[in-house]
């Protein structure tokens, strides 16, 4: 698997822990985040390939974070996370830009798939972008 940087967005301390946890245990880098404004502030720090962002947080939510995150790093691929069979809020969300969403809980290896077609799809956009700006 291509390295990549993942960032995870969740208020549940515990899940993001856990996920970042294992992205790092197969090699990627991963950082995590327990708010929206959390994770804003990180990309004013750091660079990402993909970011999993829960859709339900306190304060500011997962739709308004993706809204400010196209807005800061328009390349980097968004993974929402929806549950309370809220299929609503992830297609809310790909109409912001998001590259799709996935039902929570989902498993890790689902979850790991999704990641590695959002930055095939985040490589693919970056060499187009490069192809028209050589133009």
């Amino acid at each position: 698997m291509e390295k990549f940087r993942v960032l995870i967005v969740d208020d549940e301390g515990e899940f993001v822990e856990t996920i970042v946890k294992r992205l790092r245990d197969r090699g990627l880098e991963a950082e995590g985040a327990l708010s929206g404004q959390e994770a804003l502030d990180l990309l004013d720090e750091q660079e990402f390939d993909v970011c999993v962002l829960d859709y339900r947080m306190p304060g500011m939510d997962g739709i308004e974070t993706l809204r400010h995150m196209k807005k800061k790093k328009p390349r980097m691929e968004v993974i929402m996370l929806t549950g309370h069979g809220s299929v609503e809020s992830g297609i809310q969300g790909l109409q912001l830009g998001a590259y799709n969403y996935v039902m929570k809980p989902a498993p890790l290896k689902d979850l790991l798939h999704q990641m590695e077609l959002a930055y095939e799809r985040k490589l693919i956009e970056e060499e187009r972008f490069k192809t028209l700006g050589a133009e």
